[in-house]
């Protein structure tokens, strides 16, 4: 019989997902996977709307309410809060009361932005997994995204206001949560920033490449991970092996947050430069008239696909954006919200994918652009390039180390 005090105890970890996108709680599914049962007891907590998406996982998962995903958009394309104080109020006691009944020995969320409230008066240390262009810490340039000013003044004269009163705007996406803070004791967030919101927490992982995202002068409670490679479990469909192999193909895909508007203009474009393609719709594709060379399907297993392709099309977001890298494929990007741009922005910048502003993305735009990435071999070479640097980044593994290297809580 085992010694009782040479018995291994199992930490407790609570993983908890802001299901405004799937994205947020595949990156958590993703990482959950690559704890080792036998040292960890998990648990993931995530409003149940996109479960039937996630399989069979080997833990439970807990419902904790979200705020619909309509509202989340649509404060992303009129340039407003997220959350108001009333909203994080509501979460953090949603919150606390998990984190009473769980009692876990460390809290890991993903845009869960009140636990940086909640896991504090619990005295739960509290890990957030993000993209490291929101970091304060990021050398990097802010394109601005859709918003009502572009549509009226033109990118142009819209970028030069954005550079102007981003600052301001950013402290005034930050108050709801000082606010929060303040009413539960605690200091206000300095710099008063929604990037400072976004990444604050007591350890701050990064879902990125170093080599894609600079940073510079961060503290040492920030590290990166890596990118963490998700998509739905789902088997191929029954079309898979009718795909032309002698010829490039598109995997066209936009997400569950991209402009699904503009897919018809993408098919347009495919089908002008005679460029079969697999489109993945999430359940949400306008009517589209029957075409030849192009499969349809609500989801589709990304790595895979990318892996099948010349070409991904996508909203430039960073989760379909690495499946492309990991498979050493280039990227048209078609953003509309700040994150997709910021991401883009930055692919486009190591060479490896143009990026169509969705505001713009007309038929014969997009003709350019993938005419473009697909007749320059550099755009390849530097998809490989960062192929390679992916390759020594493994986010499960470097997830589990952390874990494993955190002090036990008492």
């Amino acid at each position: 019989m085992a010694d009782p005090a040479t018995r291994t105890v199992r930490r407790r970890v609570l993983l908890v997902a802001e299901a405004v996108t799937l994205a947020h709680v595949g990156r958590l599914v993703s990482l959950a996977t690559a704890l080792p049962p036998e040292r960890y007891d998990i648990t993931l907590a995530t409003d149940p709307r996109y479960n039937h998406l996630l399989g069979s996982l080997p833990y439970p998962v807990e419902r904790l309410d979200t705020i619909p995903a309509e509202r989340f958009f649509r404060a992303l394309q009129n340039g407003s809060p997220i959350y108001d104080a009333a909203t994080l109020e509501r979460y953090v006691e949603d919150d606390r009361r998990l984190l009473a009944e769980y009692k876990p020995d460390v809290v890991v969320g993903d845009f869960r932005l009140s636990l940086d409230v909640s896991a504090k008066l619990a005295r739960v240390p509290y890990v957030t997994v993000t993209n490291a262009y929101w970091s304060l810490y990021a050398r990097i340039r802010y394109p601005v995204p859709e918003l009502p000013l572009t549509r009226i003044l033109g990118v142009g004269s819209g970028q030069r206001v954005f550079d102007l009163f981003r600052p301001l705007a950013f402290r005034l996406h930050a108050r709801p949560m000082n606010r929060l803070r303040k009413r539960h004791g605690l200091k206000p967030l300095e710099p008063a920033d929604v990037r400072h919101v976004y990444t604050h927490a007591d350890y701050t992982l990064y879902a990125d490449l170093p080599e894609l995202v600079p940073l510079a002068g961060q503290p040492a409670n920030h590290r990166f991970l890596g990118p963490v490679l998700w998509s739905p479990p789902c088997d191929r469909p029954p079309w898979w092996n009718d795909l032309p192999s002698d010829r490039p193909i598109a995997y066209v895909t936009l997400g569950s947050s991209g402009p699904a508007s503009v897919l018809p203009g993408v098919l347009e474009a495919l089908a002008q430069l005679a460029i079969p393609a697999v489109v993945a719709t999430a359940g949400r594709a306008p009517r589209l008239a029957a075409a030849a060379n192009v499969w349809l399907t609500d989801y589709l297993p990304g790595e895979q696909t990318a892996a099948r392709a010349s070409l991904v099309v996508c909203n430039g977001g960073s989760p379909t954006c690495y499946q492309a890298l990991a498979a050493g494929v280039p990227i048209v990007g078609i953003p509309a919200n700040l994150d997709q741009y910021l991401n883009m922005s930055l692919v486009e910048h190591a060479g490896a994918g143009l990026l169509v502003r969705s505001g713009q993305a007309s038929a014969a735009r997009l003709r350019s652009a993938i005419q473009r990435v697909l007749g320059s071999p550099s755009y390849r070479d530097r998809s490989l390039a960062l192929q390679r640097a992916m390759e020594t980044h493994h986010a499960g593994h470097a997830f589990a180390s952390f874990l494993d290297g955190l002090p036990a809580h008492v």
